[in-house]
């Protein structure tokens, strides 16, 4: 099959070429959306990640390109309109468990950059300045450790702080896990978690229910100086809300790998541009707040099980085999 592999890196290509597959796979630098679409034309297949646009516009133009399948090398697919698809009758795979490892491991780290306040005291140290006045931590033994969605990362996370650090973890999920429970995960209403917290760790799809979860009212809600870590997706969190939860210091520290409005800015190189986005210059200008360019995916494991099994996806696709991460416009209203 012939693919058309957008927003593609360094790492994507390596990865993707290291592996036996019979399809021809096209590299574009580009990131999918409207302005660029036209170059996915004659390709039966795309390959996009987490920030390519595919809205209604960009289906139909890739339905009207020749495009029949959209190979999505992330887990979430909250970026697709399902409409368009049920529209064009187009065909989705995801990848939606390629190494839950890598992502709870970096949630850990964004926790303990944050808590031991490692990228300041390594600033003072290049300006030579070794006093530790305002570096003081928390010890995580004890604490009350609230995880917000206990799929496979958020059981991850649960277990690396629960039997590593012997913190006490809680959790909210409308689909309680039995496995956390077997590792004395106690399941708790939103509020409640909210309430008795010192760490809150975000592992939830972004959906209707889940978009600004963490808003003023919720911040509000919790323990002064509480530390809250997202590696889920971005809109998970009110920006401006955790701003001014920043400023008031109800929150004590932010550990983040995804941001609300991260598009068109993670992933790229705009060391030579000037930042616009407001936002995002007021959350850099904080000392205790850590933030990764949506880096927790990037392990030589996660990169190598992205790469099997979109390759593997398109493989089913084109040989009319059943593909178990297919995902229909039916699956999506579902949930």
């Amino acid at each position: 099959m012939k693919v058309a592999l957008f927003s593609t890196k360094p790492y994507d290509r390596e990865s993707f070429e290291a592996i036996d597959h019979p399809h021809e796979v096209d590299f574009f630098p580009q990131r999918l959306t409207e302005d660029s679409v036209e170059l996915a034309r004659g390709y039966p297949a795309v390959c996009a990640f987490a920030n390519d646009v595919l809205g209604a516009a960009v289906i139909h133009a890739l339905s009207e390109g020749g495009t029949e399948v959209v190979a999505l090398r992330c887990a979430g697919c909250n970026h697709v309109d399902f409409d368009a698809v049920a529209e064009t009758g187009m065909r989705v795979v995801h990848v939606p468990a390629y190494s839950p490892n890598a992502v709870a491991e970096h949630a850990v780290t964004l926790l303990m950059a944050t808590n031991r306040h490692l990228l300041r005291s390594n600033r003072r140290l290049r300006d030579n300045n070794y006093g530790l006045h305002g570096l003081a931590g928390f010890d995580l033994v004890d604490k009350t450790v609230g995880v917000i969605g206990t799929g496979k990362i958020g059981t991850v996370f649960a277990r690396i702080l629960g039997a590593g650090f012997g913190t006490r973890v809680i959790a909210f999920d409308p689909y309680p896990n039995d496995h956390c429970r077997e590792m004395g995960v106690e399941y708790v209403g939103i509020e409640e978690l909210f309430q008795r917290s010192d760490v809150i760790s975000l592992h939830c799809p972004l959906t209707d229910d889940s978009h600004h979860l963490i808003d003023a009212q919720a911040i509000a809600r919790m323990k002064t100086g509480v530390v809250i870590v997202n590696t889920s997706r971005g809109p998970v969190i009110d920006t401006q809300a955790a701003i001014e939860g920043v400023k008031s210091g109800r929150i004590g520290g932010l550990g983040l790998d995804v941001y609300e409005h991260e598009g068109g800015l993670f992933f790229e190189d705009h060391s030579d541009e000037v930042l616009t986005d407001d936002l995002f210059a007021r959350l850099l200008g904080f000392q205790n707040v850590v933030i990764t360019g949506h880096q927790a995916f990037l392990t030589h494991e996660a990169l190598d099980q992205i790469a099997r099994q979109t390759l593997g996806n398109l493989t089913c696709i084109e040989t009319g085999t059943a593909c178990e991460r297919e995902i229909t416009p039916a699956d999506e209203q579902a949930d």
